[in-house]
């Protein structure tokens, strides 16, 4: 692959375009995210070579993607060929592969018990007006190409608008004219905090500095949260094309892309990306014979939660323990070797080609007045349908847990939904309702935070999830400042005692005095957020706290030491099944008589409950 000048680039680009939209022929593509190969896309794509070579069918052409964001039904691979509608089938395994192979591509027949709908609207950036198109719940401007085109072959990337942006940024505008784009487009920091980005590129571009730096975080530690990984396995070149502006806008030419070493798949896509991108010219040296030098390196973190707080990445990058120092000075101003330094982490960073390409107004069209644009989610736990949505900002949740996410598993009853991780705090039915956007989830308690939103139900213990969240912080938290490292600690150790049934009345207010006591004055934003999940369940459910400690009860029938298991004596008909599958074994009884559970011997397992078929086994 040769280094292009500006008029190859330009020649590429619209034989690319024209090549994508005039292609002929048969194309299946298969969805190889983290989540499709954990699935078995790799035996589903394996399926696929090995039978079009079999037929020796002509004219066919495979290929992979990243994530499509239906992750629940992977593996999924799409069908896209003439005469007929481009089909997304979902849960593939082989023998149905094999059908699609022979009713599909030679029959032109659709497999219909396995097509599924498109989750998103497929947007170029210059494509149609959002606001046209009302009826869709989902929008995608930072998933894009995740699921659209091949992540390693930058010519497909291109073919999708890849790079345009940057060729304008170059050529067409001054620093100043990006920084007023952006500032237009409202975009904020989807990290987390929300800051304005036109404002951080601004302290940056105006700091004094012989070096300037721009840094990807792509450090994504929150339990159920996977957006950032998707977004770099399946689109790299939009974080390059977007750290390269980023870039240009406040003269620096160094970037850094700092992604966790537990995401294999999305360092090897962004080493290949990176790799293309310098071949080509479009990274490196004189970029597009602009006169313009710019490249990144790749530092892996070692899975510290901590270091997704800006100041311990940037202890970390320099190669020191990750630990946050006070703020200011602020990195914008003195980052990375003390020197000025924008830090955006991948979905912020990804937004940045459209905003340039379509112009700060027509990012400023999406969503809220104050939250313009999309926000990526990734919807888990007690939903029919989890993967990443994008949505616009204002959507309410019950718009994303009901329409897009298909309501709560086994017909039982929504609980709560966290967003916002560790960080954040439970939203309950009453706030069904509530636009998702920075201002109204903090109002409520909660925050946006990067993403993950985990969804419950009548079936989860609050105290026990609030326990896990604290386990998570204690075991996360860096130890530099006391108020985290021990508030944290204290709240855990609070926590565990309600659920083994020790706790005492006045552990609510202890609770609530230590977790204020964190937020105000933990060191950094982690610390300052470790206390959410406490605070707010205590809110919203604060009657489940003293269920558990004036009652010695757990609703929901998940902490071990405040449950019982009994038989019912008029139901049991003596099948002994619950006996053959206890694991101790601690059911006594003979073939049809009444059985018995030795309460002293009972691991609270639940498993004579779950197989009972006479609903005989009572929880109590």
């Amino acid at each position: 692959m040769a280094k292009i000048t500006l008029d190859a680039f330009q020649k590429l680009r619209s034989e690319q375009a024209i090549g994508r939209r005039e292609s002929k022929g048969i194309h299946v593509v298969v969805s190889m995210g983290t989540c499709g190969i954990a699935a078995g896309a790799k035996r589903i794509l394996k399926t696929f070579l090995d039978e079009i070579h079999m037929l020796k069918l002509p004219n066919v052409a495979i290929k992979q993607t990243g994530c499509m964001g239906l992750c629940y039904a992977e593996p999924t691979v799409e069908i896209r060929m003439k005469d007929m509608p481009n089909t997304l089938y979902g849960r593939v395994d082989i023998p149905i592969a094999k059908k699609i192979v022979e009713e599909h591509l030679i029959g032109h027949r659709l497999v219909g018990n396995h097509v599924y709908d498109y989750p998103a609207k497929d947007i170029l950036c210059e494509g149609e007006d959002y606001l046209n198109e009302a009826k869709l719940k989902q929008f995608r401007v930072v998933l894009r190409n995740c699921g659209v085109i091949n992540p390693e072959d930058i010519k497909e990337y291109i073919a999708r608008q890849g790079y345009v942006a940057l060729k304008k940024v170059l050529f067409e505008m001054r620093p100043e004219e990006v920084l007023e784009e952006l500032k237009i487009s409202g975009l904020r920091g989807r990290g987390g905090a929300g800051f304005p980005i036109w404002l951080k590129w601004k302290l940056s571009a105006d700091a004094e500095g012989d070096e300037k730096y721009v840094i990807c975080n792509g450090d994504e530690g929150d339990p159920g949260a996977y957006m950032d990984r998707s977004a770099l396995e399946g689109d790299p070149h939009s974080i390059i094309e977007a750290m390269a502006i980023a870039a240009k806008t406040v003269a620096s030419n160094q970037g850094v892309i700092y992604v966790r070493a537990e995401y294999p798949l999305a360092i090897e896509r962004l080493g290949i990306a990176l790799s293309q991108a310098r071949e080509m010219g479009l990274l490196g040296k004189d970029i597009l014979e602009s006169g313009f030098d710019f490249d990144i390196e790749i530092r892996l973190g070692a899975g510290a939660f901590v270091c997704g707080e800006e100041t311990a990445l940037l202890a970390s990058t320099e190669g020191n323990r990750g630990m946050p120092t006070p703020k200011p000075p602020f990195p914008a101003t003195h980052g990375l070797f003390d020197k000025p330094t924008v830090i955006n982490n991948v979905e912020t960073l990804a937004n940045i080609p459209c905003i340039i390409e379509k112009g700060g107004a027509w990012f400023k069209s999406i969503g809220t007045e104050k939250s313009p644009g999309t926000k990526v989610f990734a919807l888990t736990g007690r939903i029919e349908n989890s993967g990443l949505v994008e949505v616009p900002m204002g959507t309410t949740l019950r718009e994303i847990i009901y329409d897009i996410g298909g309501g709560i598993r086994d017909g039982k009853e929504f609980k709560a939904v966290q967003t916002g991780g560790p960080s954040g705090g439970v939203i309950t039915k009453d706030f069904l309702d509530t636009p998702i956007d920075f201002d109204s989830l903090t109002a409520i308690g909660s925050m946006m935070g990067s993403g993950g939103m985990i969804v419950m139900d009548e079936g989860d213990c609050i105290v026990d999830v609030t326990k896990f969240y604290m386990e998570f912080c204690v075991d996360e938290s860096c130890g530099k400042c006391s108020p985290c490292r021990i508030g944290t600690k204290r709240m855990h150790q609070i926590l565990d005692q309600i659920t083994k049934g020790n706790g005492i009345p006045d552990d609510v207010q202890k609770l609530q005095n230590i977790g204020h006591a964190t937020k105000m004055a933990s060191l950094c934003g982690l610390g300052q957020t470790s206390a959410n999940p406490v605070l707010s369940t205590l809110r919203y459910f604060e009657k489940e706290y003293l269920e558990h400690i004036n009652e010695g009860k757990c609703r929901a029938a998940r902490c071990k030491n405040l449950v019982s298991y009994t038989i019912d004596a008029e139901k049991c008909v003596g099948c002994m099944l619950c006996a053959k599958q206890c694991p101790v074994p601690c059911i006594t009884g003979e073939r049809k008589k009444l059985h018995v559970i030795d309460q002293n011997r009972c691991i609270k397992c639940g498993i004579c409950h779950d197989v009972c078929k006479f609903d005989a086994v009572i929880v109590a």
